[in-house]
């Protein structure tokens, strides 16, 4: 059985930062394309930041750039989002999610998920 579970949300004044986490059991992780979605209150879940095995690709919203980075620990079987600079607009609950292809997980369609974690911005 295949599982996500992410950490690390939280409450986090502007201008601060955070780590995420996202442990993933049950699949070969180090095959595996990683990416982070999140979705805000109203709004379509978007892609935050995704990386190809091995990390020869990644990609980033325009909105993160400079501000956030995703890495990988395969040993650890776990795909982290390192976050700072922190922005109200960064408020969402956001998801890991992978795939073996990492077009697909690029639009949205990776095949796994996990649950989500809130992280919230707020003076």
């Amino acid at each position: 059985q295949v599982q996500l579970v992410e950490s690390g949300g939280d409450l986090v004044q502007p201008g601060g930062s955070l780590r995420l986490s996202c442990a993933a059991s049950g699949i070969m992780f180090a095959a595996y394309s990683m990416g982070w979605y999140r979705q805000a209150p109203g709004k379509q879940r978007e892609l935050v930041a995704a990386m190809s095995p091995v990390g020869f690709i990644r990609n980033y919203t325009d909105s993160v750039k400079g501000r956030f980075t995703i890495s990988r620990d395969d040993a650890k079987n776990t795909v982290y989002l390192q976050m700072s600079s922190l922005k109200p607009d960064d408020t969402a609950v956001y998801y890991c999610n992978a795939d073996a292809d990492y077009r697909v997980l690029l639009k949205g369609l990776g095949h796994y998920w996990g649950q989500g974690t809130q992280v919230i911005v707020s003076a």
